[in-house]
């Protein structure tokens, strides 16, 4: 869109918020850019989502009013363009976990559990009616798409790595496809202790909700490429999940390492494109963590397969840097 200053006003204006005072935010590595406004002692936040940078924000409204429906704390909206891509939106503050746990890192267990137990609490609902499920052939595909980003071997080490992915998803332990909001990690997560249960836990950043395994936002919260959760966290969590599921603990492992090592090297891949192609490099910097959430997960035994692609597919240098060249 041509006037997209001029479009951002005139919505602005339409909403009683066009004397707000706006300071931008944060972004993440979408097209998507956020601003906090400020007006009378009140504040709210835009997002400006430019459909013809292939943004809808369609999904992110009807994903919130089934959240607020389950009586969960994604933001209210206060008034919204899809055609546009501009929301208003509740201001849940700047209590991102990730944030928090920097000066508090005595309350990490009660962060965690909260967030663990509302994963718990949403896959007792159905997913919300339009969810598309995401199949093992999606979860290999999303993979294969980036492949190519990454240091491979040879020619034929992107058909290997996928093969041996596909193989050890199709054989990990089946479950019913329950609702995933997908980047469900300590940068999405807003800590509310003012609010009761599991509204305490502010959601952010589901427009790309799904509906898939279980487990895959538990992977999502606890393998997360921008902060260490020690092991001792981690398995305390997996257990929590699995007793709160009435799942065998080693069904959850079994399982968290699959769609750990799938997630892994997609976000692996994205970050080496955003590196290469946009020569956006900050992301690089997490590609250790998320090189060892991999090496990690090799290690259960069900993914033999996977490891012996990867070990002979994929070699990250010395200096991640350098792929950026």
């Amino acid at each position: 869109m041509a006037d997209r200053p001029g479009i951002i006003d005139e919505f602005l204006s339409a909403s009683g918020w066009g004397d707000a005072s706006r300071t931008p935010l944060d972004g993440d590595a979408s097209t998507r850019r956020y601003a906090r406004l400020t007006l009378g002692g009140r504040s709210a936040i835009l997002m400006d989502a430019p459909p013809d940078a292939g943004n809808d924000v369609a999904p992110f409204v009807s994903v919130a009013g089934h959240l607020k429906a389950l009586g969960l704390s994604a933001p209210d909206m206060f008034a919204a363009d899809t055609d546009a891509g501009l929301l208003l939106l509740e201001d849940l503050g700047d209590a991102l976990f990730a944030r928090v746990l920097e000066d508090q890192r005595d309350i990490e267990p009660e962060l965690y559990a909260a967030a663990t137990d509302l994963l718990v609490a949403l896959q007792t609902a159905a997913p919300w009616g339009d969810a598309r499920v995401w199949t093992t052939g999606d979860l290999t595909r999303l993979v294969a798409e980036v492949l190519d980003w990454l240091p491979l071997n040879g020619p034929g080490s992107a058909d290997a790595i996928s093969g041996g992915l596909e193989t050890v998803l199709t054989a990990f332990p089946p479950a019913a496809p329950v609702m995933a909001l997908r980047d469900y990690h300590a940068e999405n997560l807003i800590w509310l202790p003012e609010r009761s249960g599991l509204a305490r836990v502010g959601l952010l950043d589901f427009q790309d909700a799904f509906a898939g395994h279980p487990v895959y936002d538990l992977v999502s919260l606890l393998s997360d490429a921008r902060r260490d959760v020690p092991d001792a966290l981690r398995d305390g969590m997996l257990a929590r999940f699995a007793a709160a599921k009435g799942m065998a603990e080693d069904e959850v492992h079994h399982s968290a390492a699959a769609i750990g090592v799938q997630r892994n090297l997609r976000i692996l891949g994205v970050f080496f494109r955003l590196a290469r192609r946009d020569r956006k490099t900050g992301y690089l910097s997490f590609v250790p963590r998320v090189w060892g959430h991999i090496q990690r997960d090799l290690e259960h035994p069900a993914l033999a397969p996977l490891k012996a692609a990867i070990d002979g597919g994929l070699t990250l240098p010395a200096d991640n840097l350098a792929i950026a060249e």
